[in-house]
């Protein structure tokens, strides 16, 4: 039986009709290539994505590449690599309007970079690293300077999960042991071979011509074009956030993890990567936003999970959804993926809007998702 998209359709065209989306794409696929794809609203079938977060991913598969090769330990510290990691102190708080700094309990290493305990956040999810930004004038990842990696950690390495610039850390840790810039080594090892085609960090003037554009929620629930973006320009390839692609492209990356690496890594690195690396480090229950215009509240799923190598981990099987085991992450213009090696089914919703989790869009995703599962009973065989 072949896989009915109606219902998928039909939902992306009525979001973009009632006005809670102005442009949206969606791909299904299973371990052998596209099931579905269909945009709606702005959204084209040619059209570019800010990928955003879903940036990290892609990354964190480059240097699983060199884990394999045996040029990169798990467990090496990112000090030994990246000499520069090493002077990163720890925000304590402020005494007055003065950051209070000091040196890490210890070093953190390249495991705690792809599982986001290695103490670095971000500004628009923590009060103190908004703080030290707002006192000291020092430039925030989105800036596109690149001593913005250097801002202080919030935690001590490998004592809790905090969502950061990790990624961004473990880019530079790739370009250093390949010799080669981050996107010049993505092209060769992750975009290149899986027909990613218009995956960059540098889109040319065509390319932007396809960009979907970034509207804004306004508090009466319509939208507006947003002030905020990508910086046009980028001191370093962002492996944290700094990609763009279409649906498609990141539908084949999507693939390459449900068919066991699909040549690009080996099954059983796959396989490592989609466990649970977190030991006994929670997830918090709630992502608060410390900047309200980027991102929601995120609040955690009442079910079991963790974080792999990349990837966050549902820990549980979603009656009528995604299977236990399933890895998935999102970008914060309000664009997601979840891939389901279980059930052998994999999915991206892409938009451009702010801010983050924004209830339309999760409605619109749970809504997708749950489409998908009604059909994959009938279509895809299990593994």
């Amino acid at each position: 039986m072949a896989f009915d998209g109606s219902a998928i359709q039909a939902l992306l065209d009525d979001a973009v009709a009632k006005g809670a989306l102005h442009g949206v794409a969606a791909v299904v696929v299973d371990r052998k290539g596209l099931l579905f794809h269909h945009a709606a609203g702005e959204a084209t079938t040619s059209s570019l994505f800010r990928n955003a977060s879903m940036t990290k991913a892609v990354a964190t598969t480059a240097a699983l590449q060199l884990v394999e090769q045996g040029r990169l330990s798990l467990d090496a510290t990112v000090e030994s690599i990246l000499p520069e990691f090493g002077r990163l102190q720890v925000l304590d708080g402020f005494d007055g309007d003065q950051p209070r700094l000091r040196a890490p309990a210890r070093p953190a290493t390249v495991r705690q970079l792809m599982t986001h305990t290695a103490g670095l956040g971000y500004f628009f999810v923590d009060e103190k690293l908004l703080r030290y930004h707002q006192l000291t004038g020092e430039p925030t990842p989105l800036s596109g300077l690149k001593r913005s990696l250097s801002v202080p950690l919030v935690n001590d390495p490998g004592t809790a999960w905090a969502y950061g610039v990790n990624t961004d850390w473990l880019g530079l840790v790739v370009e250093k042991l390949s010799g080669q810039r981050l996107g010049s080594c993505l092209q060769q090892q992750v975009w290149g071979p899986l027909g990613m085609n218009d995956s960059t960090f540098a889109p040319t003037a065509e390319q932007r011509g396809r960009l979907l554009r970034v509207m804004q929620r306004q508090a009466d629930g319509t939208l507006a074009p947003s002030p905020h973006d990508l910086p046009p320009t980028s001191e370093w390839d962002a492996a944290g956030h700094g990609s763009y692609g279409t649906v498609q492209d990141y539908g084949r990356f999507v693939q390459a993890w449900l068919d066991d690496g699909a040549g690009i890594l080996k099954p059983d690195t796959v396989q490592l990567a989609l466990q649970d690396h977190l030991g006994p480090i929670k997830l918090p229950e709630l992502l608060k936003s410390a900047m309200p215009e980027l991102s929601n509240d995120v609040p955690a799923l009442p079910v079991p999970q963790s974080w792999g190598l990349g990837f966050h981990l549902t820990l549980a099987d979603l009656p009528g959804m995604r299977s236990s085991g399933t890895a998935d992450w999102a970008g914060v213009f309000n664009s997601y993926y979840w891939i389901d090696r279980t059930k052998g089914i994999g999915g991206v919703l892409m938009t451009q809007l702010l801010p983050f989790f924004d209830m339309p869009v999760i409605e619109t995703l749970m809504g997708f998702e749950a489409a998908v599962y009604q059909q994959v009973g009938a279509v895809v065989p299990a593994a």
